[in-house]
């Protein structure tokens, strides 16, 4: 690895306890996930467009070993993907909530449903890449893709560019897709200060 990578890993894994961080201690950055919940109605309708998306996985894949190459992949698709212009359904589409691949414009949803797809034809396991979501600091809702690794849960956000530690950022984690089956929700169990990082931008 180089020592730009490292520095990189190094400075979004610092642990809140101001220790730096260990591979053998990587699941601390971790979402702790709960029981089954409602999937949103968005994905809903998005899955029985793209029903081959949302299928059970064989097995739930072990977390994401990160490389170089891959962090690099990470950093690449959601800089790419974040400029397309952000537009809100209601003006792309005349709803007030579809999910769906962008083509010229995207809601939140949309940049996430693409980081996902992308990533997974370079080989990242869809046990691993999870649309979340989650509350902004003034209450609205938003969604985000989480990607799961052996170093923690790391945020691809099309509000900002850098990739973060889920534990990083200001939001509310409301729920996630199910590693085992994307067609199925599971909820999160936040219980972050989250005004602590709410300076956090």
């Amino acid at each position: 690895m180089t020592a730009r990578f490292l520095l990189a890993i190094f400075a979004i894994t610092i642990i809140s306890t101001g220790a730096a961080w260990k591979p053998e201690a990587a699941t601390w950055d971790s979402m702790p996930v709960a029981g089954a919940t409602s999937q949103p109605i968005g994905h809903f309708e998005f899955c029985k467009r793209y029903q081959k998306e949302c299928q059970p996985n064989a097995a739930d894949r072990a977390r994401l070993k990160l490389t170089e190459e891959i962090w690099n992949s990470l950093v690449e698709v959601n800089q790419v993907v974040n400029t397309i212009p952000a537009i809100e359904d209601i003006e792309i589409y005349g709803v007030e909530e579809f999910w769906n691949y962008p083509t010229t414009a995207a809601d939140c949803e949309d940049f996430a449903l693409l980081k996902r797809k992308l990533l997974m034809r370079r080989g990242i396991a869809v046990s691993n890449l999870l649309i979340t979501v989650v509350l902004q600091p003034d209450g609205s809702g938003h969604a985000v893709l989480t990607v799961r690794s052996q170093m923690g849960d790391f945020i691809l956000d099309n509000l900002r560019g850098e990739i973060r530690n889920w534990s990083e950022t200001e939001y509310t984690y409301l729920k996630r897709q199910d590693s085992r089956n994307p067609g199925k929700w599971v909820k999160i169990r936040d219980g972050r200060d989250t005004t602590a990082v709410s300076g956090i931008h």
